[in-house]
């Protein structure tokens, strides 16, 4: 840059105040991402990566862009918006913190053009590299809730849907999945919608059953295919990386094609007879026993599961469980979900134990 041109420059004082404030909007949203990386998510990889990212952007927030700051002159410093005041969840803050950071690297990619053309590529490929890590964080996020969660719920049509999952959720419910057949594509979007921020406000994984269309509009986690669906494949380019995919299987060999098509997880099943799914035998509980060894990918037990016959699944070696009836039929779903549960997490905590004598 010649001196000519950088008098110019900083003739223009508001110009790098631009550049310092959109600097300092894009540092700190990417701390805040970095926190959660290295504390909720325990992910040293992740969190070195914005880390990183954080540290070559100080590089280009030099003195003379810190030294044009005027704080107290700034008109935007009293603008605000309630929504700026709420956090609704983990996935919606760093949904929050993401955007931040996007909009602050393209003003500076922007202004940049005038002050330092360097500076601008630079900016530009940053940018890029934000996008793909956004991809990559949500991916990884959603893949550690999978494997964390036990209990899967999949809806049915109630009048009272939104009362029963959210009592199922105040239990510990990990993963809802929303399935009607019936209803019309916008009571369906509205449904889902609606769902999905409850989930969300829990912590839980929303999948959406069959429509990958509605799974996009929506934000959903993910989405959940029956044999007769679209392709792994086709849902995957559609959907994108940072979401899961479940296939529905009821025999080894619809389990071992799921799970090279990339399937995130697949439902087990129908272990039992049950009237969701009329016609289809009970693949029983031999199929559990083989999804045990045979699976390399997390998966649900699923089909006819109750009070009743939850502890021989567990005993056939199930150590998740998706439920229909059992929980949208409850009196009291948030019981029923916490005893669930509680006979998983015992069971598991009884398999840990176990294994740890035996290396012992």
């Amino acid at each position: 840059m010649s001196d000519k041109h950088r008098k110019n420059i900083l003739a223009q004082p508001a110009l790098c105040r631009i550049l310092d404030a959109n600097l300092d909007r894009a540092r700190e949203g990417l701390r805040i991402i970095e926190e959660w990386c290295r504390f909720g998510l325990g992910s040293v990889d992740l969190a070195k990566e914005f880390k990183e990212l954080r540290q070559e952007l100080a590089v280009w927030h030099n003195i003379e862009l810190r030294s044009a700051r005027d704080t107290p002159g700034d008109p935007g410093t009293e603008l605000s918006h309630p929504q700026e005041e709420l956090r609704s969840s983990i996935e919606h803050l760093l949904q929050v913190n993401f955007c931040r950071v996007e909009e602050a690297l393209r003003v500076v990619e922007e202004y940049s053009k005038i002050y330092n053309a360097e500076m601008a590529v630079a900016f530009k490929q940053m940018r890029y590299r934000v996008y793909t890590l956004e991809s990559g964080l949500l991916a990884y996020r959603r893949q550690q809730q999978l494997a964390r969660s036990q209990f899967y719920l999949v809806t049915n049509p109630s009048e009272h849907l939104f009362g029963i999952v959210e009592a199922a959720l105040q239990g510990g419910l990990n993963i809802v999945q929303y399935r009607d057949k019936t209803a019309d594509d916008t009571a369906r979007l509205h449904n889902a919608q609606k769902l999905c921020q409850l989930c969300h406000r829990y912590g839980a994984l929303f999948i959406m059953n069959d429509r990958v269309d509605l799974a996009i509009a929506t934000g959903a986690d993910g989405l959940h295919l029956g044999q007769q669906d679209i392709p792994i494949s086709l849902a995957r380019q559609l959907l994108g990386p940072g979401r899961i995919i479940g296939r529905s299987t009821t025999n080894k060999e619809e389990m071992q094609q799921a799970i090279q098509e990339g399937a995130d997880y697949i439902g087990v099943g129908p272990v039992y007879e049950t009237p969701t799914k009329p016609g289809k035998s009970a693949a029983g509980l031999d199929y559990v026993r083989y999804a045990v060894e045979n699976s390399s990918i997390p998966w649900f037990a699923i089909g006819g599961i109750d009070i009743n016959n939850l502890e021989e699944v567990l005993k056939a070696g199930a150590e998740r469980i998706a439920v229909v009836r059992s929980v949208m039929e409850a009196e009291q779903p948030t019981l029923i979900t916490q005893y669930f549960i509680s006979q998983l997490t015992r069971v598991q905590n009884l398999r840990s134990q176990k294994n740890l004598s035996v290396n012992c």
